[in-house]
């Protein structure tokens, strides 16, 4: 998922940043896709979106790539009814756990995309649109020959700076630390981004993320949490 590319018997392909593995869909995650896609979901393919036309308002717009099970992104969106949201999951699981929670919750502001996250925001995203971006702890890579899988690269530093508004903000979390020195190396050193965090921004949770189950589980595994803040110039 980042702008790189690699070689692969003559061919260059793009290198992604995850691996499409899923569980099985629940009755209700697949009732969910069934039902409630048509209203809610996006396609990931197509021309750029219009964010009044879909919310059918003029309203701050975050979007989150990545949400997990999108538990946490439910609840921004239902703590937060003036803004509106959209969600990036290549997992159907996911994605059909958060349509359950738009319809749990009765929310108008948010919608989700099924796909591969840095096509949609290339075609799809228009551009100096987004108020927020958010990328909450995305696959580390952690072994250093799997470093260019990360999504989290000046190339896609480049595109996210196009997308943002100016004075938008592109908040980053992970519990992998040397994860976070190099979100910082990549970013301080990017000229369209200046850093709100302080320090490393280690156990530095704004009040608007959620902690996510996620989260908790590298807690218990010992992990220190890093949130980076950075906005556009």
């Amino acid at each position: 998922m980042s702008e790189a590319t690699e070689k692969s018997d003559g061919i260059r392909r793009r290198i992604r940043s995850f691996i499409r593995r899923e569980g099985r869909l629940t009755p209700g995650q697949q009732r969910a896709l069934n039902e409630l896609g048509p209203k809610y979901l996006i396609d990931p393919e197509g021309p750029r979106i219009d964010p009044a036309e879909l919310f059918g308002r003029q309203a701050p717009l975050t979007l989150e790539i990545g949400f997990g099970n999108g538990d946490s992104l439910v609840e921004m969106a239902a703590k937060d009814p003036d803004g509106d949201f959209i969600g990036i999951e290549v997992h159907r699981p996911g994605v059909g756990h958060l349509l359950n929670g738009i319809e749990h919750f009765g929310l108008t502001n948010l919608k989700a995309v099924c796909g591969d996250a840095v096509p949609f925001v290339e075609q799809r995203v228009p551009e100096e649109s987004l108020d927020r971006l958010l990328l909450y702890f995305p696959d580390p890579w952690h072994k250093k020959r799997h470093h260019k899988r990360r999504i989290v690269q000046t190339a896609f530093a480049d595109l996210v700076a196009t997308r943002l508004k100016p004075d938008g903000l592109w908040h980053l979390a992970t519990d992998w630390a040397e994860y976070a020195e190099h979100m910082r190396e990549v970013l301080d050193a990017h000229p369209a981004f200046v850093a709100e965090h302080e320090g490393s921004g280690e156990n530095a949770r704004p009040d608007w993320r959620p902690r996510t189950k996620f989260e908790r589980r590298g807690e218990e595994r010992g992990h220190q949490v890093f949130d980076l803040l950075y906005r556009r110039r």
